[in-house]
């Protein structure tokens, strides 16, 4: 049985910002306090210190020389008008074949923020999702760092709380900077693997196998 499978709204979805991770160009173009004006790959945006740009550039701080950008989990200092091209160099590709067990499931094993945590691959839900016991075992100060959020489940609209995972890894396939639901309930079961995580690959099914691709 499924019923604690959690659906999750698109709205919910539609907040989660997915990091990329091939950028070409890079350059700190202007300052202001607490903000960064960066062109990343000819598109500039302007950035507040610890938010996070659409291509996945994080503004970890600023100082008079220029900022402290965060890239793919990396922070390194950029200075004002130093353009940086090619620098990040696109990343291996690895991909993990789990097959169905006899109840229907795709579950495998993984890690959450270094971590041992076991999965369930479900590409109709929006997000990675646990419940606050999973996340308290795994160290996720959700009531600390969390921004509340509402999600709709099998026993109604519960209360729930967005926060960024810093890695999440399911075989040789890791990605970091990972949004994840965490739902103020008691749901049974493992951990939701959702499209935070599953809509940064390609998915393929043949048979009774799910191969996942990073991209």
């Amino acid at each position: 049985m499924r019923s604690y499978i959690i659906v999750l709204f698109a709205l919910a979805a539609a907040a989660f910002v997915q990091t990329a991770f091939a950028i070409e160009q890079l350059e700190v173009q202007g300052l202001f306090s607490n903000k960064a004006v960066l062109s990343v790959d000819g598109k500039l945006h302007i950035i507040a210190v610890g938010k996070i740009s659409p291509e996945g550039v994080k503004v970890v701080s600023v100082n008079r020389q220029g900022a402290v950008l965060e890239i793919d989990g990396k922070q390194k200092q950029y200075d004002l008008g130093s353009s940086v091209s090619t620098s990040f160099v696109k990343r291996k590709s690895y991909k993990e074949t789990i097959y169905i067990n006899s109840g229907g499931m795709y579950l495998t094993h993984g890690s959450i923020n270094g971590r041992s945590v076991r999965f369930l691959i479900d590409t109709g839900a929006s997000a990675i999702a646990m419940n606050t016991e999973q996340a308290k075992h795994l160290g996720i100060r959700y009531d600390k760092i969390g921004i509340p959020a509402s999600v709709s489940t099998a026993s109604g609209f519960e209360k729930a709380y967005r926060v960024r995972l810093k890695s999440v890894v399911v075989g040789n396939i890791t990605e970091t900077n990972v949004d994840a639901l965490i739902i103020d309930g008691s749901h049974p079961g493992p951990i939701l693997l959702g499209m935070t995580f599953l809509g940064r690959l390609s998915i393929e099914h043949s048979g009774n196998a799910m191969t996942l691709m990073q991209k």
